[in-house]
C-alpha cells in the first residue's frame, strides 16, 4: 500500500512539474531576431522610394519602428560581436575586424554572448538555416547561420542548440535568430529580382549626394533595393512558419540589420550611413499572459536613440532575466528599463588589410567624428571593396577624367579631416564638415568631451595599436584573394546590362 501510494505521489510530482513547466514556458514569450546582413532603414515604413516592403511595413504598423537605431561598428564581424554580447567591441578586443581567428581571444570574465544567458533561464537558443522541408522552396526560403565573432568561443561547447525551425514548436521558450544575406553584396543583388513583384527603377532612385550622378550608381542602388525586397518576401515567410505552428501570439519578433548597407561610405565607415540600421519591434497581440511592457506603444515610429548592443540587455529583460552587471547595452523596454540614452557612441579600426582608427559620438541632431590617421585617404586601397563595389571603380574611373565634382570629389582626396561635424537635420548626407565653423564650437567641443569619457569609461582597447604582423597577413591575403578579380573589373563603367538581371554590371570576358 505504502509501495503504490509512493508510486503515485512521484507520478503526481511529475505531473505537477510538467504543468508547471508548461504554464511557465506559456507565460514566457519566444523571441525571435530577423537579422538583415549589410541594411541601412531602406525600407518603404522608413520613406525611402522605389522600394516596396508591404510584409515589413505591416510589422511596423502592428509593432514599433525606431527611427534612429545605429550599430557600434560598421561592418558585420565587429558589429556581431557588439550586439551578440551587449559590449561595445571596443571593450572586449573584438574591434578590428576579421580578427583573433585561432582561439586566442576569449572573453573576459562576466561576459557572454547572449544565449549563454538566456539558456539557464530555460530557453532553447537557435541560429536557424532550415525553414522547410520543400527542397525547390529551400533554395531560396533559408538561413546563414552567420555568426562571425571576433573572440573566441568556449571549445566543445555550442553557442546555439538547434538550427532547424520545425524544432521550435516544441522547445518553447525560445530565443532564435534567422540571418538572411541577401543585401550583403553578392550574387544575390543580379538575382533577387527574380523573387519579387516590383522591381526599383534606377530612373527613379534617391542617390546619396556623395555619388556621382551616373547611370552605374543607379543601376547598383537599384539592385540594392530589389535585395531589400526579397528580404522582405522572406521575412513573409516566416510570419507565416509562426502562424503555421501557432507561434504568433506568443513571440515577440524583431527585425534589425547588422550594420548599413554595402556601399562606399557605408559598410565599413563609421557616418549614418554605415551604422544606421532598420529596428522593428513588433510585440505578440490579443495575448493576456503577455502583457505590453513599459515604454511600448503600438504602431508609433519613435524617435529615441537605440544602440544595437541595448537590444542584448532589452531582451534578456523581455525572458526576464536581470541584466548582467558588466553589459553595456541599455534596456529600453519593460519593468527594467533605464533612462534613454542621449548619445550614441561608434567607431571603427581595422577592415581586412586597411587601417584605420575612427570614433564618432552622435546626439539626435549632430555626429562628431575624430580620425587617429587623418593623413590616410578616404578611399585607402581594401581589395574587397574595390573588386566588389562597383560605385568606387565608377569613382576612380570618373576622377581619373576629371569628371568629378563637389562632394564624390572629396572622396578622392589623399587625407582626411582630423575631426568632421555634420548637422543631421540639415545635411543628413553628411557632406558639410563644421568642425571648423565658428558658430558650432559649443557643439563640437561637447560631443568631443562626451567621446573622450566614454572612451576612457569603456577602457577602449583600440588607442593601443594593432600587432603590425596581423594587417601584414590580411594585407597578402587580400593580394592573394582579389588580384585576379580586380584584374577583370570592367574598363568602361557605362555598359550596364540590363538583359542579364536588373542592371548587372558587365565584366571583361
Amino acid at each position: 500500500m505504502n509501495r503504490c501510494i509512493t508510486v503515485l505521489s512521484v507520478v503526481a510530482f511529475i505531473l505537477f512539474s510538467q504543468g508547471l513547466a508548461t504554464l511557465i514556458a506559456a507565460e514566457r514569450p519566444n523571441i525571435l531576431w530577423i537579422i538583415a546582413e549589410d541594411m541601412g532603414p531602406e525600407l518603404s515604413c522608413y520613406g525611402t522610394p522605389e522600394v516596396k516592403t508591404p510584409t515589413l511595413d505591416r510589422l511596423a504598423e502592428k509593432g514599433m519602428l525606431f527611427k534612429n537605431a545605429f550599430t557600434v561598428t560598421p561592418v558585420c564581424s565587429t558589429s556581431r560581436s557588439s550586439f551578440m554580447t551587449g559590449m561595445y567591441a571596443m571593450s572586449i578586443d573584438a574591434h578590428n575586424h576579421r580578427s583573433h581567428r585561432e582561439g586566442t581571444n576569449p572573453l573576459p570574465d562576466g561576459v557572454r554572448v547572449i544565449t549563454d544567458w538566456l539558456r539557464p533561464a530555460g530557453y532553447t537558443t537557435a541560429n536557424i538555416r532550415k525553414l522547410t522541408k520543400d527542397r525547390k522552396l529551400s533554395k531560396f526560403y533559408k538561413g546563414t547561420g552567420k555568426t562571425d565573432w571576433n573572440f573566441t568561443y568556449p571549445k566543445g561547447k555550442k553557442p546555439f542548440d538547434v538550427s532547424d525551425f520545425d524544432e521550435l514548436k516544441n522547445k518553447q521558450p525560445f530565443y532564435a535568430q534567422i540571418n538572411f544575406s541577401e543585401t550583403h553584396r553578392g550574387g544575390a543583388w543580379n538575382t533577387s529580382h527574380q523573387h519579387i513583384d516590383h522591381q526599383a527603377d534606377p530612373a527613379k532612385v534617391k542617390i546619396p549626394d556623395y555619388y556621382p550622378e551616373h547611370p552605374v550608381t543607379r543601376a547598383v542602388w537599384a539592385q540594392y533595393l530589389n535585395a531589400v525586397m526579397a528580404v522582405d518576401k522572406k521575412v513573409a515567410f516566416i510570419l507565416d512558419l509562426l502562424k503555421r505552428d501557432q507561434l504568433d501570439k506568443n513571440t515577440i519578433v524583431i527585425f534589425l540589420g547588422d550594420h548599413g548597407r554595402a556601399m562606399p561610405r557605408g559598410k565599413q565607415w563609421p557616418y549614418d550611413s554605415g551604422l544606421h540600421i532598420p529596428l522593428i519591434v513588433y510585440w505578440p497581440e490579443n495575448n493576456s499572459a503577455l502583457p505590453v511592457p513599459a515604454n511600448y506603444k503600438r504602431g508609433e515610429q519613435s524617435e529615441q536613440l537605440i544602440s544595437a548592443i541595448d537590444l542584448s540587455a532589452t531582451t534578456l529583460a523581455l525572458a526576464g532575466v536581470t541584466k548582467p552587471e558588466k553589459m553595456q547595452g541599455q534596456v529600453f523596454l519593460g519593468s527594467q528599463s533605464e533612462p534613454p540614452r542621449t548619445y550614441l557612441f561608434s567607431g571603427r579600426d581595422r577592415g581586412d588589410e586597411t587601417v584605420f582608427h575612427i570614433r564618432t559620438v552622435r546626439n539626435k541632431r549632430y555626429r562628431y567624428l575624430r580620425s587617429k590617421y587623418p593623413e590616410r585617404p578616404f578611399l585607402q586601397i581594401n581589395r574587397y571593396k574595390e573588386a566588389s563595389y562597383p560605385i568606387i571603380g565608377l569613382l576612380r574611373h570618373l576622377h581619373s577624367e576629371g569628371k568629378l565634382t563637389g562632394p564624390p570629389l572629396k572622396l578622392m582626396a589623399q587625407s582626411r579631416p582630423k575631426e568632421e561635424l555634420y548637422d543631421l537635420e540639415n545635411d543628413p548626407w553628411e557632406t558639410k564638415n563644421l568642425a571648423n565653423s565658428a558658430e558650432h564650437q559649443v557643439t563640437r567641443k561637447k560631443l568631443a568631451l562626451a567621446l573622450d569619457k566614454w572612451m576612457e569609461q569603456i577602457d577602449d582597447k583600440g588607442r593601443i595599436p594593432e600587432d603590425p604582423a596581423i594587417p601584414k597577413f590580411w594585407d597578402e591575403r587580400s593580394i592573394r584573394v582579389y588580384t585576379k578579380r580586380l584584374e577583370s573589373r570592367p574598363d568602361n563603367w557605362f555598359e550596364i546590362d540590363s538583359a542579364l538581371g536588373p542592371y548587372k554590371i558587365q565584366e571583361k570576358k
